[in-house]
C-alpha cells in the first residue's frame, strides 16, 4: 500500500521531510527506526493529517488513519472500559472485552488512569487506538514503560490486523515481528 509521494515537509526554514515516498505491505507490522530528530514522528504527524504538507501527496486520506501520540492522552475521569467506549460506535461496544484483551488489560475495566501503572496506561491507549476502524494504524513508541515479552505478545496480535501498522519503536522486540523496517538515518528524509 502506498502511503505517500515525494512529501516535502518544513518547520520554517528547518527540512525535515524531502522528496519521501513510501509504500507498506497490506497488512502486518512496517518499523520505523533511526535517531531521535530524524523526523519519525513528523512522518506519522503528517500521515495523519496534522502537519501540513510542503510538496507531494498522501495516497491514505488522513481521515482513514488512526494515531497513538507518545503521551497517552487518557480521560483521567474514564475508567479502562469507558476509554474504550467512548471511540466506539453503539452498536461495536461489544468490543471492550476484546480490545482489553488485546492489550492484556482484563480485569482492569473499571480502573481509571491514576490506579493503573505507566505501561498499563500506555496499553489501555493503544486499546483505544485500535478501536478506531482505519485503514492504516500510526502507533509513535506504543511500547514505552511495557515489559519486552508482553510487548512481543501484543505486537504478534498486531501484526494479524486487516490494515497497515507504521510503528516508530527502539525495542528490539519490534524487529522479529515487522514485515518491513525502514531505518531513517538523518534530516531531511528522503527514503524511497
Amino acid at each position: 500500500m502506498k502511503l505517500c509521494d515525494r512529501l516535502t515537509v518544513s518547520y520554517g526554514d528547518k527540512l525535515v521531510l524531502k522528496d519521501f515516498s513510501l509504500s507498506v505491505p497490506d497488512r502486518g507490522i512496517t518499523l520505523l527506526r533511526g535517531p531521535s530528530g530524524c523526523g519519525k514522528t513528523t512522518l506519522l504527524r503528517v500521515l495523519a493529517g496534522l502537519v501540513p504538507l510542503t510538496g507531494g501527496n498522501l495516497a491514505v486520506p488522513p481521515a482513514q488513519t488512526a494515531i497513538l501520540f507518545q503521551e497517552d492522552r487518557l480521560l483521567p475521569w474514564r475508567t479502562a472500559a469507558q476509554q474504550l467506549s467512548d471511540v466506539l460506535p453503539k452498536e461495536r461496544r461489544g468490543e471492550v472485552p476484546a480490545l482489553l484483551e488485546l492489550a492484556e488489560l482484563t480485569g482492569e475495566e473499571d480502573r481509571y488512569p491514576a490506579q493503573l501503572s505507566g505501561g498499563m496506561g500506555r496499553r489501555l491507549a493503544l486499546a483505544r487506538c485500535l478501536a478506531l476502524p482505519a485503514r492504516l494504524y500510526l502507533l509513535d513508541e506504543p511500547f514505552a514503560g511495557v515489559d519486552p515479552p508482553r510487548a512481543g505478545r501484543i505486537l504478534d496480535r498486531l501484526a494479524g490486523l486487516d490494515a497497515p501498522v507504521l510503528l516508530v519503536s527502539h525495542g528490539e522486540e519490534t524487529v522479529p515481528r515487522a514485515a518491513r523496517i525502514v531505518e531513517l538515518d538523518g534530516p531531511p528524509l528522503s527514503i524511497l
